[in-house]
């Protein structure tokens, strides 16, 4: 029972506290109270700031970064609708290049088929000329030979004989005519 006993001799009860104790008790809690108060109060709410500040810079800068990608987005959207357009009226100037292109060629080559054509015509109307004075030529000295033959004389005379050559001839024209 040695252990049970108090100083003066008095039992204590359990379950009241020693009022030293409490003293004590209530002195280290305002101490406690104090320190926290003074020192570590303060520091946790500038840890809290620094710490409420950084967020919402960090949301600040997301929705600055935000801002600015939709803002790329729009701009790259309108530049590739100019592109789209750009494109589209490249390829409108293309068609109708080619176009005159196909014109121009087309020309050209009327142009030059109708040259062809007319210097054909040239070249055939010369050989006909030329074909038809050989003919002229060899018709007369044919007729002059059978006229001669038949007439019974001579139709050596130059003369003569180009004037009853070109009576002839006309009036086979004039008969090939009608």
């Amino acid at each position: 029972m040695g252990y049970l006993a108090v100083e003066g001799g008095e039992e204590h009860n359990p379950i009241l506290p020693i009022w030293q104790e409490m003293v004590v008790g209530v002195i280290a809690f305002g101490l406690l109270c104090f320190v926290l108060m003074k020192y570590v109060f303060p520091r946790m709410e500038q840890t809290f700031r620094a710490r409420v500040e950084a967020i919402e810079g960090g949301l600040a800068k997301a929705e600055a970064a935000q801002a600015e990608a939709n803002q790329l987005l729009a701009q790259y959207k309108q530049q590739l609708a100019e592109a789209r357009t750009e494109a589209a009226r490249i390829r409108d100037e293309a068609r109708a290049e080619a176009v005159s292109i196909k014109n121009d060629i087309m020309a050209q080559a009327q142009e030059e088929r109708d040259r062809i054509i007319a210097t054909g015509t040239e070249q055939l109307a010369a050989e006909r000329a030329t074909i038809v004075r050989e003919l002229r030529s060899e018709v007369g000295s044919l007729a002059v030979t059978l006229a001669g033959k038949i007439v019974g004389e001579s139709l050596e005379d130059e003369a003569r004989r180009r004037g009853t050559v070109e009576r002839f001839l006309t009036d086979l024209e004039g008969a090939a005519r009608s």
